[in-house]
């Protein structure tokens, strides 16, 4: 988790963190509570007695601060966090107590502790020269499963942790099964391979309606998690002009994506966040569906129909690329789909797949003019996606870098990450959410949901604060 790389759940399976965050708000974990300072700058941990990593290894304040001292030590991986910024300095002044001191309040402290990664802690034991930038020598957590067995892209096994210190998962052995394609995952569930399908991407809407109803299998549909959404880049020539980028807005059709490719399951998006999300509930005027609108805008931009149909301005045709992850169908689908609508108004859209770590590279790169990305969605939203587009983490920064107002955004998010008056926070949330919707650098499609189908007696089944969590340790047969 320190480095970044590899599935969620299966760190969250493994690692555990100083607080977890629920439902209600925090809550202790590793430590069991905490005390802040009046000035908001000083956090003081109290460990949990008795917690072991499985490899045996005491997890005790010492522990704790030699796994910060090993993601400081890769600091520059980290700064997407403003906590890593804002860090003057970590102690352990006894096995019981840690202590995290910072150069001003910051209100997301708790929230990036409890996140998966990169505050999870592993044994000190697994790490190399006491280290973790180079990776390490084994994967060794305090949590409630162990891996005991995998094949990179084929299958990983979990066994129950005997020595957790929290209540023992019913379930004592977990086998994650690597199936890419779609019908043979459905097929390895119907023939009784697999017990569970997990993950937003994982099932198309086809599936669930098949499975709706049918005693055998149970289907569950979390509440709406993150924003599905193209990024536009304000860096190239052709969308570097504001009005070619909301003509663009006004030419999705978000209602037929909706109906068409997710039966409805995931609904229209009109704003970057939900009205849910905190912070975010502020008056927007969504970028209505209207063709002629768009059309009219691209006309009085100088884009002028050619005898292709293809809409061209001094010598330049309109054409644009549009890049997705081949691993999801999704996207291919909506691709397609955006493909044919935006010629009819002029627009050719070339479209190309690639898979994922490539396709992650060239959006981190700037590497596109349009690319299909989701926000991280709640705990993360909205403060840790802003924060992060101030740096080339992922696409936004470079699609936001042909912003006259890209310095003034950037700063108002500092801000806002450093504010302790609540209404001042409000007000500069405000302030950069209504420059991103009006400088239309993305398009918002739908809001996603998790879904899940299982085999019926499988009981205790719940989504979580996160998307990127699978909470195995609940799960149980009857």
């Amino acid at each position: 988790p320190h480095l970044y790389a590899g599935e969620m759940y299966a760190q969250e399976m493994l690692y555990e963190t100083l607080v977890n965050i629920t439902a209600d708000g925090y809550e202790g974990c590793l430590a069991e509570s905490w005390d802040i300072s009046e000035d908001g700058k000083t956090y003081t941990f109290h460990i949990r007695d008795g917690v072991k990593f499985s490899d045996g290894e005491v997890c005790d304040a010492n522990a704790i601060k030699a796994n910060f001292d090993a993601i400081i030590e890769n600091k520059d991986r980290h700064t997407w966090l403003e906590m890593m910024n804002l860090l003057v300095g970590v102690s352990a002044p006894d096995d019981k107590t840690f202590v995290i001191e910072l150069s001003e309040p910051y209100y997301p402290l708790l929230t990036e502790l409890g996140v998966t990664r990169p505050f999870a802690m592993i044994s000190p034991k697994a790490m190399k020269d006491g280290s973790t930038k180079d990776g390490v020598n084994a994967y060794i957590g305090t949590g409630p499963y162990v891996l005991t067995d995998f094949v990179t892209d084929e299958y990983a096994v979990f066994e129950a942790n005997e020595n957790y210190w929290g209540e023992q998962p019913k379930i004592k052995k977990i086998t994650v099964k690597v199936i890419p394609d779609n019908q043979t995952r459905i097929l390895a569930l119907e023939k009784g391979e697999i017990d569970m399908i997990f993950g937003k991407n994982m099932i198309d809407a086809d599936a669930i309606n098949q499975y709706t109803g049918n005693d055998k299998f149970t289907v569950s549909l979390s509440d709406p998690t993150s924003t599905r959404q193209i990024v536009l880049n304000t860096t190239k020539e052709v969308l570097a002009d504001k009005e070619v980028r909301q003509a663009l807005q006004h030419a999705t059709n978000k209602q037929a994506i909706s109906d068409g490719i997710f039966y409805g399951l995931e609904q229209p998006a009109d704003t970057l966040f939900a009205k849910t999300v905190p912070y975010c509930d502020i008056d927007l005027e969504p970028y209505a569906y209207d063709v002629e609108q768009a059309q009219s805008m691209l006309d009085e931009a100088g884009w002028v129909v050619g005898a292709d149909k293809i809409r061209e301005k001094d010598g330049q045709k309109l054409n644009i690329d549009l890049l997705y992850n081949s691993d999801s169908v999704t996207e291919k689908a909506i691709a397609e789909y955006l493909q044919s609508e935006y010629q009819k108004i002029g627009i050719s859209l070339n479209i190309h797949g690639e898979e994922e770590q490539s396709y992650r590279d060239n959006m981190k790169a700037g590497n596109f003019d349009m690319v299909f990305n989701i926000c991280w969605g709640t705990p993360y939203d909205p403060q840790s996606s802003l924060a992060a587009m101030r740096a080339p983490v992922y696409g936004d920064y470079a699609a936001q870098l042909g912003l006259e107002d890209k310095a003034e955004i950037d700063q108002a998010i500092t801000d806002i990450l450093i504010s302790t008056d609540e209404q001042k926070r409000q007000d500069l949330y405000t302030f950069v959410l209504t420059r991103l919707h009006e400088d239309a650098v993305y398009i918002p499609l739908t809001y996603e949901c998790n879904k899940a189908i299982y085999r019926s007696d499988l009981k205790g089944f719940h989504f979580t604060q996160t998307q990127y969590e699978v909470p195995f340790a609940d799960f149980y047969f009857e």
